[in-house]
């Protein structure tokens, strides 16, 4: 039988003149979620193109930069978010940030500054696409309630310092859970560099036999700045419960994991690998970018591994990690182990009467049931999704496949565009999702084991 709802939609609209309901946040417990958001008109539809007051049709240069508009405006939504849940964004413990051209960013990066108390540990991507015709950013808040111990506390080293542009710490706590930076091969304060990145994560000039660019990265991004984050959390390899990782060559996925499991086989985390542009990275020469989740290794929640026996396209990548109350699902594909799920293949013989993308989001919905289900939760208590599509004329239907499970809901999501380089042919979209758990449940259905 499926747990019950336990999550609370918020601020909820509809999207577009097909009418799925969309919610700009989620309550889910101590979280609150801030999803998807861009400077598009809501006046009566969402997505309704760009509000007005950040176009300035008429007079586009007789005040603030457009992207500076765009961005206030996207922190006054997220605000009015957790401000109905009772918060604030001096509470927020991570953001993301897609932006379709990296003329955005620092534009941007003034009005957070200028908006949030402190700068929480923070990812941004270079995309192909964002789903309204005009935005240039996309931003996703993560945040606590007030209280309980949960305070979001910044954790800085000046070892591991970012840029003044950006000034997000490396790693921040909040109660047992450890939020980690995306972190890039770029050099670290001291160390020397070329091209903006650490000599550390680069081949030798001239040499061609040490290794490959792509492990090398990889390798220096661990060892010496995600593991060294999560040291001043009191957190370790071991307790990583979800990473995403940010590629920009398709030829990079096998390799990324050979690393990878290095560190995390004994103790795997949920992954989410999804493809970026080139450059997609801060750095022009930086092949990927990693953030992840962690618990502190004292305190009292603990990491659980769910859903080990649904296949997610590569081996060794549980479905899911359930930590405390949340359940991480690892990036989900309509794969098996022939490639793309025969449903979602095309049939020359009658090639208009199938929808590939129906039938990915039908497997991979189904997927994340039966992940949910043996975390003792549904996925009617889904608070983020991240829809990642190499063709956005897809969202739609994608969408109505939301419907089919869970009907009426409003939908805390975020769809962009990305490179077609998806780890499989013929995956077109690849979805990322996180579940409120709550431990009450969990521990029943454990006990009734």
């Amino acid at each position: 039988m499926s747990a019950g709802r336990a999550v609370t939609p918020l601020l909820p609209v509809k999207v577009g003149k097909a009418g799925i309901p969309y919610a700009q946040g989620m309550a889910a417990g101590p979280w609150v979620f801030a999803t998807g958001h861009m400077a598009q008109s809501l006046a009566q539809s969402y997505p309704g193109g760009l509000d007005a007051a950040v176009e300035s049709a008429g007079l586009p240069h007789g005040g603030l930069p457009k992207n500076q508009k765009e961005a206030d405006l996207v922190f006054s939504r997220i605000e009015a978010v957790l401000r109905e849940a009772g918060t604030g964004l001096g509470n927020i413990v991570r953001v993301d940030q897609y932006y379709p051209t990296h003329t955005a960013v620092d534009h941007y990066h003034v009005v957070r500054h200028k908006r949030l108390p402190t700068v929480p540990p923070s990812t941004s991507m270079l995309v192909d696409a964002l789903s309204v015709p005009g935005a240039q950013m996309n931003v996703q808040a993560i945040a606590v309630l007030p209280g309980a111990g949960r305070d979001p506390t910044p954790l800085r080293s000046a070892a591991m310092a970012s840029h003044p542009t950006s000034g997000y710490p490396p790693a921040l706590a909040s109660g047992d859970y450890v939020f980690i930076a995306g972190m890039t091969p770029g050099a670290k304060p001291g160390e020397p560099a070329r091209d903006g990145l650490a000599e550390a994560a680069q081949m030798p000039p001239g040499n061609l036999w040490r290794s490959t660019p792509i492990r090398l990265q990889t390798q220096y991004i661990i060892e010496q700045k995600i593991i060294p984050a999560l040291e001043l959390a009191g957190a370790s390899a071991k307790s990583v419960c979800k990473a995403q990782v940010y590629l920009v060559h398709p030829e990079d996925y096998a390799p990324f994991l050979q690393v990878w499991h290095r560190y995390f086989a004994e103790s795997p985390a949920a992954i989410s690998i999804i493809p970026v542009s080139n450059p997609g990275v801060g750095q022009f020469h930086s092949r990927l970018e990693i953030n992840v989740l962690a618990l502190k290794e004292a305190g009292s929640t603990r990491k659980r591994l769910v859903g080990r026996d649904v296949f997610m396209g590569y081996a060794g990548v549980p479905g899911a990690v359930q930590a405390g109350d949340l359940l991480l699902l690892s990036g989900l594909m309509a794969v098996d182990e022939s490639g793309v799920v025969a449903d979602a293949r095309p049939d020359p013989g009658q090639p208009y009467l199938v929808s590939p993308v129906k039938a990915q989001m039908r497997e991979m919905l189904q997927r994340a049931q039966s992940i949910c289900a043996q975390a003792g939760t549904s996925l009617d208590n889904i608070v983020r999704i991240q829809h990642f599509h190499t063709d956005l004329g897809e969202l739609l239907p994608a969408l109505e496949v939301w419907q089919e499970f869970l009907p009426s809901r409003p939908l805390p999501f975020t769809a962009v565009g990305v490179p077609r380089h998806m780890p499989a042919p013929g995956v077109s979209v690849l979805l990322d999702l996180w579940v409120y758990a709550p431990q009450e449940k969990s521990r029943e259905k454990s006990q009734a084991k």
